[in-house]
C-alpha cells in the first residue's frame, strides 16, 4: 500500500526553514506575496498574518495546537487568506506589525498574529492564541467566527481602528530634526542602568533577563572613558553570573537566547547566532580592559561552539538552533540524576551532580505546566573557587573534573535527537559574527579567528551581492535572495571595519566604504535616520525606522557607529554629519528612554571622546607589522583610531584617504604619528614612545 503523502500548501517551495515547517499544515498558507493579497481582494477576505521564526518555542506550540488541527484549518481557510512570514527574513514587516501589536495590546512577542485588510491595514493583533480559550486567553476557535463576523458586519468600526493605527504609526516613525546629543544623555543612560542593576545576580531588573550585550559594551567603554570602576564591576558581575547560569550551555558551550528567571538559570533553549556574536564581543571587551583570562576563555568557548556547530562548510554561519526536540522544549539539554550515575557511576556521578546543581526531582520547571519532570539544567550554583573549597581540591583539579565530565556528557548528548538547525545564512547576523571574530582574533591573539572572519566576509561578498554590488539578505542551499534591510548594511560594514582593523588590508576597508555609499543612497532619510527597508523595497502602509536597541543594536545604532569610524579614518566629514543628523532625528525618543539607545551612545562616545589617532607609516614588505599591531592591541584604547599607511598601498592614500599622502616613512623605519583631530605631535620610530603619547 502506497504511503499517503502529507498535504502541502503554498509554502512548499520556500527557502525559509520556518516557512517549510508549515508547508504541510492543513492551513492554506501563502508566503508574503502579491498573489495572496490579490486573492484576498478578489474573494473579499481579510488577511490572517502569522509571523515567527524557526526556533521559536511558542510558534511550535501554536502550530501543534492549531495550525495542524483540521477543524481550525477549515475555519481559517474559510474566513481568511493566510500568510506566513519569517521575521528573520522580513524584519521590516515584523517591525511594522509588532509596533501595531504593542500599540493595540500593550505587549508583543512571537508568534505575532495580525488580521488585516487586503491592503495590509491591520485591525486586530495578538501573539500566541491557544486552540480553545484557557487561562484568560481567547482561543482561535472562538476568535475566527468573531473576526469573520466583524469583517462582514462591522466595517465602520474596522475602518475607525485602522485610521487610529495609521496615525500612531506615522507619529512614531516621523523624523523631525531635534537637538544635538551631548554627554548628559550618556551619563543618564549609565545612571539608569546603574539604578536598575541587580546586585545579587547581575544584569538589570528582574525576570526575564536578556544578555543585551550592547548595554554591557557601552558600560565597559563608559567605565574607561569616565574612570568609573563601579560601573565596570557591575558588568563583571553580570558576565560572571551569565556564565554560571543555565543560560550558558555547560555541555555544548554557547549561550541560549535569554533567561526566564532573574538568576540566569532557566533559559529558553534556542541558540541564536546574533547572541553568540554579541555576547562574545562583551567578553572580549571585558578581557581587554581587565586582562582577566576567564573572560578570554568564555569568549573562546563561544567561538568553539560557533565554529563547531554553526559554520557553513562553504563559508558563513547558520542562523540558529531550536529550543525544541522530539516535540518538547529543552529535551536535548536536560539530564536526570540517574543518567549521570549510569555514565559516571554513583560516586563520581554524585560529584558531577553537585557541581551542576542536579537533584532527583529535577531543577527544571516546564514553563507551560510549572511542573518538575526529573530533568536538570546543568549550571554552576557557586563559583568554581567556592566549589573547589567545598570539595577540598585545588582549582586546577576541579577544572579538570568539569572539563572531562563535560566532554563525556557532550559525546553522550550526540546520541540524542538534535534540535532543528536553521541553516540559512543571513547577511546581518553574519556581519555581527565577522565583527566579533575579527576583533577577538586581534585581542585574543588567535589567527584562526581572523581567518574564519575572512572566509565569512568573502562568502557574503561572493554569494550575497547582486550584480550592481547591492547586498542580498539570505542564502540557503545554493539559493541567494530577498531584499536587504538597514541591518544587513550596517552590521556588514561593522564586520568589515573590524576585519580591516584586524588585518589592515585595504580590501576590507574598500568594501566597507562601497557598502556605506549604497546604505546612504538607499536607506537614508533626508530628515535624519535610516529606514529599515530600502527605497527600492515593496511599499508598505508606512516606511518604518528601527532605532531602539533591543536584543541586538538597531540598524541605525550600528550605522551611526560605523559612519563616525569611517568618517574619521577617511576624513569624510559628510559621513560624520550624517551620523549627527541621525542622532538628532531620535533625540526626543532618546531623552525619554536613554537605555534604549546604548549602542547609539557608544557611537556618540566614540565621536566625542576619540581624541587620539595613531598613524603608522610602514613598508610592510620590509617590517613585521603583525608584531607591531600585537603590541598596540594589548593596550585598551576604546576610542582611538589606528590608521596604517603602507607605502606600497597607493590606493589607500590616493583614493580612500588622500589626506594621508603627506605622511612619510622616517629613517627607513616604521614611523608613528600620534595626533589629536589630525594635528600631530613629533613623529617617532619607537612604538613605546608612541604608546606613552597615546596614554597622556
Amino acid at each position: 500500500m502506497a504511503k499517503k503523502s502529507k498535504p502541502s500548501n503554498h509554502l512548499k517551495n520556500s527557502q525559509s526553514p520556518y516557512l517549510l515547517q508549515h508547508a504541510s499544515n492543513p492551513v492554506n498558507w501563502y508566503p508574503w506575496c502579491d498573489e495572496a493579497f490579490e486573492l484576498a481582494k478578489k474573494e473579499n477576505k481579510p488577511i490572517f498574518l502569522s509571523i515567527g521564526y524557526s526556533t521559536c518555542h511558542w510558534c511550535h506550540v501554536m502550530e501543534r495546537e492549531s495550525f495542524e488541527d483540521p477543524n481550525v484549518a477549515k475555519q481559517m481557510n474559510s474566513a481568511f487568506i493566510n500568510v506566513k512570514v519569517d521575521r528573520e527574513e522580513m524584519p521590516e514587516i515584523d517591525h511594522l506589525y509588532m509596533s501595531v501589536c504593542q500599540a493595540m495590546t500593550g505587549h508583543g512577542g512571537w508568534p505575532l498574529t495580525i488580521v488585516m485588510t487586503p491592503d495590509k491595514e491591520p485591525f486586530f493583533s495578538g501573539t500566541y492564541f491557544p486552540k480553545n480559550a484557557k487561562r484568560g486567553n481567547p482561543g482561535l476557535l472562538q476568535l475566527i467566527p468573531s473576526l469573520k463576523n466583524a469583517w462582514i458586519y462591522k466595517q465602520s468600526e474596522i475602518q475607525d481602528s485602522i485610521r487610529k493605527i495609521e496615525k500612531y504609526l506615522i507619529k512614531i516613525n516621523s523624523s523631525l530634526p531635534g537637538e544635538n546629543w551631548g554627554e548628559d544623555i550618556i551619563h543618564s543612560a549609565a545612571n539608569q542602568l546603574q539604578n536598575r542593576f541587580d546586585h545579587k545576580n547581575g544584569g538589570f531588573r528582574g525576570a526575564p533577563k536578556f544578555p543585551s550585550a550592547h548595554n554591557l559594551i557601552f558600560l565597559i567603554k563608559y567605565s574607561y572613558i569616565y574612570n568609573n570602576f563601579e560601573i565596570l564591576s557591575m558588568v563583571e558581575k553580570t558576565l560572571q553570573h551569565m556564565r554560571l547560569g543555565g543560560i550558558f550551555d555547560h555541555i555544548g558551550l554557547g549561550f541560549h537566547r535569554y533567561s526566564t528567571d532573574k538568576k540566569w538559570f532557566l533559559p529558553h533553549f534556542e541558540k541564536m547566532l546574533y547572541d553568540q556574536a554579541m555576547n562574545s564581543m562583551a567578553y572580549i571587551e571585558a578581557y581587554h580592559i581587565t586582562k582577566n583570562e576567564k573572560y578570554a576563555k568564555i569568549a573562546e568557548e563561544v567561538f568553539s561552539y560557533v565554529l563547531r556547530d554553526m559554520k557553513y562548510e562553504k563559508g558563513g554561519f547558520f542562523s540558529a538552533e531550536d529550543a525544541d526536540s522530539e516535540g518538547e522544549e529543552g529535551t536535548f539539554y536536560l539530564w536526570t540524576e540517574q543518567e549521570l550515575f549510569k555514565i559516571f557511576g554513583k560516586i563520581d556521578g554524585r560529584i558531577i551532580s553537585k557541581i551542576y546543581g542536579f537533584s532527583k526531582a529535577g531543577n527544571f520547571l516546564d514553563e507551560a505546566s510549572g511542573k518538575r519532570n526529573g530533568g536538570n539544567i546543568p549550571f554552576l550554583s557557586k563559583s568554581k573557587s567556592i566549589l573547589a573549597k567545598e570539595f577540598k581540591i585545588d582549582l586546577n583539579e576541579l577544572n579538570n573534573i568539569i572539563e572531562c565530565s563535560r566532554k563525556k556528557l557532550f559525546e553522550k548528548r550526540k546520541e540524542r535527537v538534535h534540535p532543528l538547525k536553521d541553516d540559512k545564512v543571513l547577511t546581518d547576523w553574519n556581519g555581527l559574527m565577522i565583527a566579533s571574530l575579527a576583533h577577538g582574533g586581534i585581542v585574543l591573539n588567535n589567527e584562526q579567528y581572523i581567518k574564519e572572519a575572512i572566509n565569512a566576509a568573502d562568502f557574503i561578498h561572493e554569494h550575497l551581492r547582486r550584480n550592481d554590488g547591492r547586498l542580498l539578505k539570505r542564502y540557503r542551499q545554493g539559493h541567494s535572495g530577498l531584499d536587504p534591510h538597514i541591518n544587513d548594511y550596517s552590521f556588514m560594514i561593522w564586520g568589515l571595519i573590524n576585519l580591516y582593523e584586524a588585518t589592515y588590508n585595504t580590501l576590507y576597508l574598500s568594501r566597507a566604504l562601497k557598502l556605506t555609499e549604497v546604505m546612504i543612497e538607499d536607506f537614508y532619510d533626508e530628515n535624519g535616520g535610516f529606514f529599515i527597508g530600502s527605497k527600492n523595497a515593496e511599499k508598505l502602509i508606512i516606511r518604518a525606522k528601527d532605532y531602539y536597541d533591543g536584543a541586538i543594536p538597531s540598524g541605525n545604532s550600528a550605522a551611526i557607529y560605523c559612519l563616525f569610524k569611517l568618517g574619521k579614518i577617511t576624513g569624510n566629514r559628510d559621513w560624520i554629519n550624517i551620523a549627527h543628523e541621525t542622532l538628532k532625528a531620535f533625540s526626543e525618543q532618546a531623552k525619554s528612554n536613554p537605555t534604549g539607545f546604548t549602542y547609539m551612545l557608544t557611537g556618540l562616545m566614540f565621536d566625542l571622546k576619540s581624541c587620539k589617532e595613531l598613524i603608522i607609516v610602514i613598508d610592510r614588505n620590509k617590517h613585521n607589522f603583525k608584531s607591531i599591531l600585537n603590541k598596540i592591541k594589548k593596550e585598551y584604547f576604546p576610542n582611538f583610531i589606528i590608521i596604517v599607511k603602507d607605502i606600497n598601498d597607493k590606493d589607500l592614500f590616493e583614493n580612500i584617504a588622500p589626506w594621508m599622502d603627506s605622511y612619510m616613512v622616517i629613517n627607513d623605519k616604521p614611523s608613528y604619528f600620534v595626533c589629536t583631530n589630525f594635528t600631530c605631535k613629533q613623529p617617532t620610530n619607537d612604538i613605546k614612545t608612541a604608546l606613552k603619547l597615546l596614554n597622556e
